[in-house]
């Protein structure tokens, strides 16, 4: 697949997905970002881990800008996982600590597959 095709695809999946279906694609970004982060961190790519790295705080500022706390119980907790998450990786970029990154992506994964399981039991009751 060209890339122009692959934009095209990832495009229209975006624009038909539903809003439980994007924020699952918002966290599998963001295991990528930091397993690719964790594997640049452990190559000594630095420039590469930076790259994944800010990316991923962009997304998980992302997260918490459209997280609606009062909307939901839980709300104010996951406020506070994106906040540690957050720092986290900051901490993980400056010092260049794969051991940090390690910490953040067992996180994610966990938010990952957390999300994935609401979105999908979520599906079947619609």
């Amino acid at each position: 697949m060209n890339t122009n095709a692959r934009a095209a695809y990832m495009d229209a999946s975006v624009a038909t997905a539903s809003p439980a279906r994007l924020l699952v694609m918002l966290y599998e970004r963001l295991v990528l970002d930091v397993t690719r982060a964790l594997e640049a961190q452990r190559n000594g790519t630095v420039e590469e881990a930076h790259r994944q790295l800010v990316h991923a705080q962009d997304i998980v500022l992302e997260l918490r800008s459209s997280l609606h706390t009062e909307d939901w119980e839980g709300g104010h907790g996951l406020a506070s996982i994106y906040d540690y998450l957050h720092l986290q990786l900051v901490r993980a970029n400056i010092s260049k600590d794969s051991s940090l990154t390690e910490g953040c992506l067992g996180l994610v994964t966990d938010l990952c597959q957390t999300w994935r399981a609401a979105a999908l039991q979520a599906s079947q009751v619609a």
